[in-house]
């Protein structure tokens, strides 16, 4: 029997050691991370043996007074997480149990829910995953000409990889550059990221990198990634002009590939649907996998 529990009543233990050892495992779906990316979230479980056997995490808001779901920034894929594998039979069991006071739905699901085919509403979105069970040689031999060649442009150019680096700094190279045409990103989502990656900190699941340049020694391009169970999760970067110039982000990459090849099971490089993006990361000889989002409407703000 799938429950439809408030805030309050979820038992946050019991929920982290479902979604520890879920099949589809994921960190977007742990409590510290969802309670960063939308405080006060909500879920249906199912219950097993004195625990959660599944869950789902729900993350609604209000406007106008209606109550609907959304997915919130900085979690790629949510929806439904079980010890078990997964059937097409559960998830529409779990979409069919939210409750009917949502009067809307937009929702990304996680690649490890199938969808029954019969269900409307559902689109799919593209990830890029690459199989760091590798040796870097032979990871780099699978490298596109394109990342080949802006790999060795890069190298002309003294570049350093800097551990550590500001968090700062990559989201301010970020707000300088792309940015400034995510109109809907403001001071409260970038205070957010900040507090989701001092959260991961914390728990030892985050490494800062940046690149350097010869000339002034100053942080031209950085990334934010998260490591959980065997994979690790491209969160976020930035860039600048001068970092695009000298092809920093692919030498950035480049060393992460080389320095996890053989020690990570897989580099999640978050996307993208946007063409160009995934371009540039399946470059680097990672494969597209495709998980679903999930629209249901009943009423239209």
């Amino acid at each position: 029997m799938i429950e439809y529990l408030r805030h309050g009543q979820i038992e946050t233990a019991l929920w982290d050691d479902c979604v520890a050892h879920a099949s589809n495992s994921l960190v977007y779906a742990h409590s510290w991370y969802l309670d960063v990316v939308h405080e006060g979230w909500e879920a249906l479980v199912e219950r097993s043996d004195g625990g959660y056997r599944s869950v789902m995490p729900l993350t609604c808001r209000r406007k106008y007074g209606i109550p609907y779901l959304f997915q919130p920034f900085f979690a790629q894929q949510l929806g439904v997480f079980s010890r078990e594998a997964l059937t097409e039979k559960k998830v529409g069991e779990y979409l069919d149990a939210i409750p009917q006071k949502f009067l809307k739905v937009e929702l990304r699901l996680n690649e490890g829910n199938p969808i029954p085919t019969t269900l409307h509403g559902v689109k799919y979105h593209r990830n890029c995953l690459l199989d760091l069970q590798h040796s870097y040689d032979l990871l780099s031999s699978n490298y596109h000409e394109n990342t080949k060649r802006n790999l060795k442009k890069s190298l002309k150019y003294g570049l350093s990889l800097v551990k550590e680096a500001p968090v700062r700094k990559v989201i301010d190279l970020f707000r300088n550059d792309r940015g400034r045409l995510v109109k809907h990103w403001g001071d409260q989502e970038y205070a957010r990221l900040e507090r989701l990656i001092l959260a991961a900190t914390n728990l030892q699941n985050t490494l800062v990198y940046g690149v350097q340049n010869t000339d002034n020694n100053d942080i031209i391009c950085g990334a934010i990634f998260l490591k959980y169970h065997d994979r690790l999760t491209f969160l976020f970067s930035g860039n600048s002009e001068a970092g695009k110039s000298c092809q920093a982000m692919t030498f950035l990459l480049d060393q992460v590939i080389r320095e996890f090849a053989g020690r990570m099971g897989v580099l999640d490089f978050e996307g993208s649907d946007d063409d160009n993006l995934a371009r540039f990361y399946l470059g680097f000889g990672s494969i597209e996998k495709k998980y679903p989002s999930y629209t249901k409407n009943f009423f239209k703000f």
